[in-house]
Formats: C-alpha cells, structure tokens, sequence
C-alpha cells in the first residue's frame, strides 16, 4: 500500500523510532557505568533565540566529574553527523549556560555507518558506538582519548 509520504520516509520514520528505543536503554548503561553521568535526558530539546537545537542525548554529572556528554545518534552515519555533532559541542555551553563549567565530550552512534567514518569522528576527537546484538557498545579504542571542549 502506497503512502503519500513513499516508503523512504516511511521506512526511515521506523527505524529511528526503534533505534530511539535501543538508545534508551543500552546508551544509558554506558552513559552511567563507563561515565558516572548521574543525569540522562533523551530527547533534549532547547529553545533560545528564535532557534531550536535538540540533543538525541544529553547527559551530565557534577560532583568530581563535571563533564556532560552530547551523543548524537543516526540510523545511517555519514560525514555530515560528524559536522552536526562538531556544531552542538562548539556551541555547548552558549545553548545550555548553566552547563559553563562543565567539560563536553560527544559520541557519534550509529546502526549503520558509511566507511570510513568511525574513524574520522575519532580523528575530530568524538567516541563512536555501534549496534551488535540490539544493544549500543563503545567502538572507540580502550586507549582512545576522547577530546574535551
């Protein structure tokens, strides 16, 4: 059955809704055990100045770490995720102020992944995560030393 929308678009609504699903549960375990975050919110949406900037997840701790974490997650990764996230991190702390002391580091993830792209996003200093089993893992080296705004 044809849809006014095509099935592109169809297919492309589905899969984020399911991979949304996955970062709630599975982004959230990283965010907490590998990184202390004690805050998680899916879906960050702020509006300032006319403009409207949403976060697929932002994530902080205080108390000793005071980091917040910016991931950023795409059915299908491609450069231009890279420039997306480089965007949000840059403007951190002029979107979210109350956040101005905090360090930011950012996670591109992603279900499928142009080559050679995970290893650029690492080049711009951003740790990567991809889906095995239905679950989101860290695909950053464990020496990897993500880069801190």
């Amino acid at each position: 059955m044809a849809t006014k929308f095509g099935f592109g678009y169809v297919s492309k609504y589905f899969v984020d809704l399911w991979t949304c699903g996955l970062v709630d549960e599975s982004m959230e375990r990283i965010l907490t055990e590998q990184f202390g975050m004690t805050t998680i919110m899916p879906r960050a949406r702020t509006r300032k100045n006319g403009e409207e900037i949403e976060i697929d997840v932002l994530a902080t701790a205080n108390e000793g770490i005071n980091l917040a974490m910016v991931v950023e997650v795409k059915s299908r990764v491609r450069r231009e995720g890279i420039e997306q996230l480089q965007r949000i991190v840059s403007r951190f702390r002029e979107i979210h102020p109350e956040h101005k002391d905090k360090a930011v580091m950012g996670i591109l993830a992603g279900v499928d992944w142009d080559r050679g792209v995970q290893g650029k996003a690492r080049e711009a200093g951003f740790l990567t995560a991809s889906i095995r089993d239905e679950i989101f893992e860290l695909t950053t080296p464990v020496d990897f030393e993500a880069r801190r705004w």
